[in-house]
């Protein structure tokens, strides 16, 4: 199959399923979900939607359980937007990317506050008093 026939039914897979998870979704479980990335299989068969969820480890869980029972509703709308045979059977998995690359931040400013701590003069003294020394 063609790698830009999968782009596309890969990207209106992320259109639909962001639209319907924000616009058209009522379970009070699902909240604060970012669809980060799908991936179609070549054969169009299978959707993994990756999502990045807000929260607790047990928010995420509990948003994910909401998602996998919702994926029927899901694939019921990009049934209605494809003009496909068939529609991939889609499965909710978490992204921990972008919590990783917040965690990567928060540990580098730590890093950078401690390094200018240590770099400050500890006898009291300042920069410019060693300069005219």
């Amino acid at each position: 199959m063609k790698h830009h026939r999968l782009a596309r039914v890969a990207e209106v897979v992320r259109e639909v399923a962001a639209e319907t998870i924000l616009f058209e979704m009522r379970d009070p479980r699902v909240k604060m979900v970012t669809v980060t990335r799908v991936e179609v299989s070549g054969d169009l068969q299978h959707a993994k939607i990756y999502v990045s969820v807000m929260g607790s480890e047990r928010e995420a869980e509990l948003t994910l359980h909401g998602l996998r029972s919702a994926a029927g509703f899901v694939q019921k709308k990009l049934a209605q937007r494809l003009t496909m045979r068939h529609v991939p059977h889609v499965s909710f998995i978490l992204d921990k990317g972008v919590k990783n690359a917040l965690e990567v931040a928060r540990l580098l400013r730590e890093a950078r506050a401690a390094d200018a701590d240590s770099s400050a003069p500890t006898d009291g003294s300042t920069a410019q008093d060693d300069k005219e020394d």
